[in-house]
């Protein structure tokens, strides 16, 4: 008699609101047995790190078409190559340094992006290159009441070219007008998921919350990443080489901590297309 061995997914919680490690090994993760469980835990706990995993590329995009529709951008073998360092990027070093403060990807996009799973080749020095994350779920879960009532029909302009002002606060016109040109789209503040779920849409990239005073929108804006992004929300992953870290870019805010652009820090990045338009 042949016996199956059905293979278990092996995880551990980083911290109560956000955050697992995942344990399994290399091939059972290559495998696609556990993909459906994975999935189920990222849009639980935000953020996942398989810690000194060591995909090759190759192996990266495979691991990452075992989790859905495997979105395809940069090199040959499908990988992105994230730095600031413009010798490796010379094409997006100067757009990626808006990567430094919280953020979702595609924003202006009518499908955003489901995940991002990024791998450390090379880190920073200990101590800088963190990438943090912040679960905007748990974050929303978490508000009074009140404040949930006062935000929940609320709708904000989300356009890349603001971001440019947390890192070049007097930009040239040109540098404007080439950011101004990616386009900006009307988000909800507060976007109800499929699941019935909601969470906050918040980052670099919010300009003002439509129909209301510029003064009241800033602190709406920045009151909530300021809540969203407290300790209880977030966790900042210290890379080590081999690491890989997969998140739900659909609930939960990224920024890339500071570090020395010329101090080598090199980061392989897959995507997962998205699956769920932004809630109107």
């Amino acid at each position: 008699m042949t016996t199956t061995t059905q293979t278990q997914l092996n995880q551990e919680e980083i911290k109560p609101a956000i955050g697992s490690r995942i344990l399994n090994t290399k091939e059972e993760l290559l495998s696609g047995d556990i993909a459906g469980e994975i999935r189920d835990l990222l849009e639980a706990r935000g953020v996942l790190v398989f810690p000194q995993i060591n995909f090759t590329p190759e192996e990266q995009v495979a691991f990452t078409k075992t989790l859905g529709t495997f979105a395809p951008e940069g090199d040959d073998e499908g990988v992105t190559k994230i730095t600031l360092d413009v010798k490796e990027n010379p094409q997006s070093a100067e757009y990626l340094k808006g990567s430094l403060y919280w953020h979702i990807d595609g924003t202006r996009n009518e499908v955003p992006i489901l995940a991002s799973l990024l791998s450390c080749k090379v880190p920073s020095p200990k101590g800088t290159g963190n990438t943090g994350f912040s679960n905007t779920y748990s974050a929303y879960d978490a508000l009074p009441d009140e404040t949930k009532a006062e935000i929940d029909d609320l709708h904000v302009l989300h356009a890349p070219w603001a971001s440019l002002f947390y890192y070049s606060p007097e930009p040239a016109l040109a540098m404007l007008k080439g950011m101004q040109s990616i386009g900006e789209k009307e988000l909800p503040l507060v976007w109800e998921h499929a699941s019935g779920r909601k969470s906050l849409v918040l980052g670099c990239t919010s300009h003002h919350v439509i129909g209301v005073d510029h003064q009241k929108s800033a602190e709406i804006i920045h009151g909530l990443r300021e809540w969203a992004t407290g300790p209880e929300f977030t966790y900042s992953h210290e890379w080590e080489v081999g690491d890989l870290v997969i998140w739900d870019n659909t609930g939960t805010m990224h920024r890339a901590e500071a570090y020395d652009p010329e101090c080598g820090r090199m980061m392989l990045r897959t995507k997962l297309e998205g699956e769920e338009p932004w809630a109107s």
